[in-house]
């Protein structure tokens, strides 16, 4: 009878590793999910206050029409609902590449950087770039502790019975990692 008990015992406890290892993974991959979700909405207040402020600046970049022409560009890909996550981050990653060059470009006109709409929108824009920065952070933080609860034993096994993959972080081109050369900018 004892050994009965014993076999029990061990077989409840099995349960009860397997339940805690089970709800671990679901909630790494609802962390994932969310962190997704919070760049989303970071995203999407950028790309609220990008028409407002290339329509700011158009008046004054007549040559630099091409640069506001790609950024419009870019956010139209960036928002596009049926692409990948990765198609989703490149474009991303392209659009604040561009944004950057666009605020190197502004140094060239002194009446715009003194226009009270545009030094608002400017600094709307700096604080979204810090908060897109900060929600890219917590996702890629995200993405790790789900890759290790998925990846390391004895929660590999339960990840792969529910079929839980190793996902991305996400990264920027090899080009965005290259020093900025501002003179060819001008």
């Amino acid at each position: 009878m004892e050994g009965m008990y014993i076999i029990i015992g061990i077989g409840v406890l099995l349960l009860i590793i397997g339940i805690g290892m089970y709800n671990g993974l679901i909630s790494k991959r609802n962390n994932v999910e969310n962190a997704f979700s919070s760049i989303d909405v970071m995203l999407k207040k950028r790309y609220d206050l990008i028409p407002n402020l290339v329509a700011s600046v158009k008046q004054y970049m007549t040559h630099e029409r091409e640069l506001l022409t790609k950024i419009t560009a870019l956010r139209g890909q960036a928002m596009n609902p049926n692409a990948s996550q990765t198609e989703r981050f490149q474009a991303e990653g392209q659009l604040s590449s561009s944004l950057g060059q666009m605020q190197i470009a502004v140094e060239n006109y002194p009446d715009l950087k003194a226009n009270q709409n545009f030094l608002q929108l400017q600094a709307s824009m700096n604080e979204v770039e810090a908060q897109i920065a900060a929600s890219r952070r917590t996702f890629n933080a995200s993405i790790n502790e789900y890759n290790n609860k998925v990846e390391m034993f004895p929660t590999n096994l339960v990840a792969s019975m529910m079929g839980l993959r190793r996902r991305d972080s996400f990264e920027i081109a090899a080009v965005e990692r290259e020093n900025v050369n501002i003179g060819d900018m001008f």
